[in-house]
């Protein structure tokens, strides 16, 4: 790969994770839907953080993991979100820089304050997402760098980015500055209520816009509007040119074109947090993918990446993906 070229720009909403262990009882107590992502104002942040026992401290945010991942792959990697320049914000770009991460984007000097997602994870490692966009849902087309985009060879979408109108605007630039350079554009649905959200939209951006789509079952049976896996594969067939499907312990499938392939889940000897498990997915596929690797071993590659960040608490890896993954990268 040239020097000047990027394995993965991503784009989403830039937000602090703050990770705490709950219970059901504190889910119920506060009205929230295990394993949902419920969008939240400053004000229930507030209330909801106020609740939380101890919690740790990370950037964060959907597509902000992706990258991590793929720079702990060794690959190169560029974020594109927006923070404020207040305290959460410092936290964001010293962590997400610290990773290896490219991030250039100037802090918001006004306006709402950097965003953040109050992670609760429960006993059954299920994590329920409460997330305050703040300053994140300003991002618009004059942050999108057309050079940037123009050097990744995978443009990556976040699906939560599609909430906010303005960031729905840097998200349509973007693919479209990425398609004139060339380069390939993907998209994860991100979740199922997200999806319920916009699906007509969504399915004009996999049918018109979009080469790779990453989706687990949840959100691409809710996309085509059916309860059966296999319904929902048929129907993306063809409507992209290569689609990841997650299924938690039943692995993944990938559709490209006329041919399918089953990857198994990688061994795991125990769940401990289900938090990032999409995102790292995401991050071994796709740099499988900018790579030139067969579509077999990228899907191995994510199920490796997915399987260490479920390991342990937190949605970035503890143990060098590169290293991990160095059979499979030769």
């Amino acid at each position: 790969m040239a020097d000047s070229e990027i394995d993965v720009v991503g784009i989403g909403n830039a937000l602090v994770d703050v990770l705490s262990q709950a219970s059901d009882d504190f889910l119920r107590a506060h009205g929230l839907t295990k394993g949902a992502m419920h969008l939240i104002d400053e004000a229930r942040a507030r209330q909801l953080y106020d609740s939380m026992g101890p919690g740790t401290e990370m950037s964060g945010g959907s597509a902000a993991n992706t990258v991590v991942g793929v720079a702990s792959f060794g690959g190169k990697a560029q974020y594109v979100g927006k923070v404020r320049d207040d305290q959460l914000g410092d936290v964001f770009r010293h962590d997400l820089r610290a990773t290896g991460v490219a991030y250039t984007v100037p802090a918001a000097a006004e306006g709402p304050p950097t965003g953040r997602c109050l992670i609760l994870v429960t006993p059954d490692a299920q994590r329920t997402l409460n997330t305050f966009l703040g300053v994140s849902v300003e991002l618009g087309p004059e942050d999108v760098d057309a050079d940037v985009i123009g050097r990744g060879r995978i443009l990556y979408l976040e699906g939560y980015l599609f909430d906010p109108p303005r960031a729905q605007e840097a998200f349509r630039t973007a693919a479209g500055r990425a398609h004139a350079a060339g380069r390939y554009v993907a998209l994860t649905l991100s979740d199922p209520f997200c999806v319920d959200r916009h699906r007509a939209a969504f399915r004009e951006l996999v049918e018109r816009h979009v080469d790779i789509l990453l989706a687990n079952e949840s959100e691409i049976c809710s996309l085509y509007q059916v309860k059966e896996f296999d319904s929902a594969l048929q129907a993306v067939r063809g409507h992209c040119a290569i689609a990841a499907l997650t299924r938690s312990e039943k692995g993944s499938v990938i559709v490209a074109g006329n041919d399918v392939h089953v990857i198994d889940a990688h061994p795991i000897t125990k769940v401990v947090d289900t938090t990032g498990a999409g995102d790292l997915y995401a991050a071994g596929f796709l740099l499988g993918l900018s790579r030139g690797l067969p579509l077999p071993v990228c899907g191995r590659l994510g199920s490796m990446a997915a399987a260490e960040v479920i390991s342990h608490v937190g949605a970035r890896p503890q143990t060098p993906l590169a290293r991990l993954g160095a059979g499979l990268l030769e």
